[in-house]
């Protein structure tokens, strides 16, 4: 009984903060990131500012919060151990950008936009990218127990995440229009020279 109320907790936790993040994005597009405060968003998501500071400690995570993190450390640990960690860590990248555009309504995009034309989530965007970094590592478990192991783990991450994110600018700059897996697939494809850049190499 007490693992099923944790769930739904946890659950009623997840809803909230898809909900909060969601009025904090639409808002920020719609009015200007600088021009909208905290207590905005939280009248638009009907909670109070300290509920909104519970899930969000800084107006900044409002727009880089994300669930990226665990969807590519499961798909990296998923991969097997005997591939490139090129291959693996730009597999799990694609696959988890495929999961997180499927059904997606444009709230993807608008963040991203902000994070690019934002300076304030711009100087932020860095320690999204070493959390995400250290989510790859952390993926791949006792194969990058040992430092020499995990230094090159983070090498190979750090380089497949300035690819993405290249990818993710051209995305944001074609207003969307692209297929954001193949996207970064392709660039992938052209920074590493894995054949074949559409999909199959890269899965």
């Amino acid at each position: 009984m007490t693992g099923r109320r944790t769930t739904l907790r946890e659950q009623r936790r997840a809803e909230t903060q898809r909900l909060i993040q969601a009025h904090a994005v639409r808002l920020f597009a719609a009015r200007g990131y600088d021009d909208t405060t905290v207590n905005d968003v939280a009248e638009a998501a009907g909670v109070s500012a300290m509920t909104v500071y519970r899930h969000f400690p800084t107006k900044e995570d409002l727009v880089l919060a994300d669930r990226n993190g665990p969807l590519v450390a499961e798909r990296i640990a998923a991969t097997p151990a005997g591939q490139p960690l090129v291959r693996r860590i730009g597999s799990a990248l694609v696959e988890s950008a495929r999961s997180l555009t499927e059904g997606d309504d444009g709230f993807l995009l608008a963040r991203l936009r902000l994070m690019i034309a934002t300076p304030a989530l711009r100087a932020r965007h860095l320690d999204n990218h070493y959390v995400l970094q250290q989510a790859i590592v952390d993926g791949l478990g006792d194969e990058a127990a040992d430092p020499d192991s995990a230094f090159r783990a983070a090498a190979a991450a750090s380089a497949c995440l300035a690819v993405m994110h290249t990818a993710l600018v051209r995305w944001a700059e074609d207003d969307g229009r692209a297929d954001l897996p193949d996207l970064i697939a392709t660039a992938l494809a052209a920074a590493f020279t894995i054949p074949d850049p559409a999909r199959p190499d890269l899965r």
